[in-house]
């Protein structure tokens, strides 16, 4: 499987959350091409503000391969991380990180902050943006379109 295909399986993951009523963003965890971390966005459901879907899949990952450290590790999320996830992956070893749309608010890998090109940090990922960029905009942007218009009619 290659990039673009692991990325669908997050956004199955998106539409789950989406399901929930939560933003919808999914994530796995990749290992030599097998699925080793499934996660999607869980904040509002769990009453935890840190259930993001990297979080959640970075935990299940973990547990299924018994180590906190996930080197040889790639993670796949529908929406560029925030600064809490991307110290979340820094502590787990991911080595690679693949994301789908640009977070202009929040996006710790590029979009309003770089953490991953701070020199100073002790732990480097390669980052790949813009992976099924469109339709991973795509659902967020139905999502929030369709959460004001309950609000405007309510």
């Amino acid at each position: 499987m290659e990039d673009p295909d692991f990325m669908g399986i997050a956004l199955e993951l998106a539409r789950e959350a989406a399901t929930l009523g939560e933003v919808p963003v999914g994530a796995v965890v990749v290992r030599d091409d097998e699925i080793v971390g499934r996660g999607f966005n869980q904040p509002i459901g769990r009453h935890d503000p840190t259930a993001h879907a990297e979080v959640m899949a970075l935990r299940d990952a973990a547990a299924r391969l018994g180590n906190y450290r996930l080197p040889g590790c790639t993670l796949y999320v529908t929406l560029e991380p925030c600064a809490m996830c991307i110290g979340a992956i820094f502590h787990a070893r991911i080595e690679r990180v693949v994301f789908g749309a640009r977070d202009p608010k929040t996006g710790a890998a590029g979009s309003v902050i770089d953490l991953f090109a701070e020199e100073r940090l002790n732990h480097h990922a390669e980052i790949v943006g813009g992976v099924c960029a469109e339709e991973c905009g795509a659902l967020l942007s139905g999502f929030f379109a369709a959460r004001r218009t309950k609000t405007e009619v309510a």
